[in-house]
């Protein structure tokens, strides 16, 4: 079962330390919510294989 968004958030307060502070807090919520929409792509469809992904990364770094 896929715990719900402020589960996930709950869990991760719990999880920092008590003098954690509002821009920690942020930054950890925005690394959740990356990680639940690079899941939600993967079990998609919507992915790249790393021979794809090495492909795409040399052409962007030639510009």
């Amino acid at each position: 079962m896929t715990a719900t968004a402020k589960q996930d958030v709950e869990q991760l307060l719990q999880q920092l330390p008590d003098d954690a502070t509002l821009e920690d807090i942020q930054y950890h919520v925005y690394v959740l919510e990356k990680i639940r929409h690079g899941r939600a792509d993967i079990a998609a469809g919507r992915r790249y294989t790393t021979d794809e992904a090495r492909e795409r990364l040399g052409r962007w770094l030639q510009r």
